[in-house]
């Protein structure tokens, strides 16, 4: 994975698949500090301590389709090129929670990517499932949050191909006028 969209994609991925229907996804750029944070937090199923000590092995997957789980271990490998940081709690029955703070100079951070397209698939796969995404650029922030969204669509159901796309316009502009 060369963008840190496509890393939130598959632990958001995985958070669905753990039967969460909140997920909380906050990045924070402090320029000033150098550092570039991405939180992932979920109340999904969470994990036992034997999963948790096994989730950056890239030869342990709780899946059935294949051998391997390289989503986390590629995030984590990506946050130490960096001179970053990398943290992951997790309770059974309370959810789980992703930190990845990279260095935001660093030549080898990777780039955020295409982050509009990243939550507009999240949201159209998962219209069960309720997310709020903050960005924070030094002083600036942006948040779009679903159950904000459903309340004013009522009705419409929040993967309506209409409702995508103002979804995706919107977060485009939010950071956009926050020079992200």
């Amino acid at each position: 994975m060369l963008e840190l969209a496509l890393h939130i994609l598959d632990i958001v991925e995985n958070s669905t698949r753990a039967g969460a229907k909140l997920v909380d996804i906050r990045i924070i750029e402090d320029t000033k500090k150098d550092k570039f944070s991405l939180e992932i937090a979920d109340n999904g199923n969470g994990m036992n301590d034997d999963t948790l000590k096994k989730v950056l092995d890239p030869f342990y997957t709780t899946k059935d389709v294949r051998d391997i789980g390289l989503g986390l271990p590629m995030l984590f490998q990506a946050v130490k090129l960096t001179e970053g940081h990398f943290d992951i709690t997790s309770k059974e029955g309370e959810g789980t929670k992703v930190v990845a703070e990279f260095r935001h100079s660093h030549i080898d951070r990777q780039p955020l990517g295409d982050i509009a397209s990243t939550l507009m698939a999240l949201i159209a796969g998962n219209p069960e499932v309720d997310f709020v995404y903050t960005h924070q650029k030094d002083s600036k922030e942006y948040t779009l949050d679903t159950r904000d969204i459903r309340k004013e669509i009522e009705d419409i159901p929040i993967n309506n191909v209409e409702v995508l796309k103002f979804i995706k316009e919107d977060i485009k502009k939010g950071l956009e006028d926050m020079d992200v």
